[in-house]
């Protein structure tokens, strides 16, 4: 998402000043989308016995509840791509546009990444 944000931002060179004008969202725990979005983070980041503390706080048991499968791994990106779309308020026209501005991303994850839109949308994915 960002990529594609700042990819339509710069014409030349990228400077810190484009950075700071990112509109990033800043989640709390009461933020509907808050832990939808940690859990799945979390599954793929604690993977290893190094993050047991981190997935611990997220509310996994250890780094064994962490996605290690790379269909899993894919399935998991594929949802927070979806949730994250929502975030931001991004329309099914518009996500679809964004995707096909990833030209060296299979077809088949960016329609994962459509489903999972499309899932959010109808409350399949929480």
């Amino acid at each position: 998402m960002l990529d594609g944000l700042i990819r339509y931002s710069v014409t030349a060179n990228i400077n810190i000043f484009y950075i700071y004008q990112i509109p990033v969202r800043r989640l709390t725990e009461t933020d509907a989308a808050f832990w939808p979005i940690v859990r799945r983070a979390a599954r793929l980041v604690c993977t290893t016995p190094e993050f047991d503390d981190l997935a611990k706080e997220v509310g996994l048991k250890s780094h064994k509840d962490g996605a290690t499968d790379p269909a899993e791994r894919a399935h998991l990106r594929a949802e927070l791509d979806g949730l994250v779309a929502h975030l931001y308020g991004i329309t099914e026209e518009e996500y679809a546009h964004i995707l096909t501005t990833f030209p060296i991303v299979a077809e088949e994850v960016k329609a994962a990444a459509l489903q999972a839109y499309h899932d959010v949308a109808k409350g399949l994915i929480k």
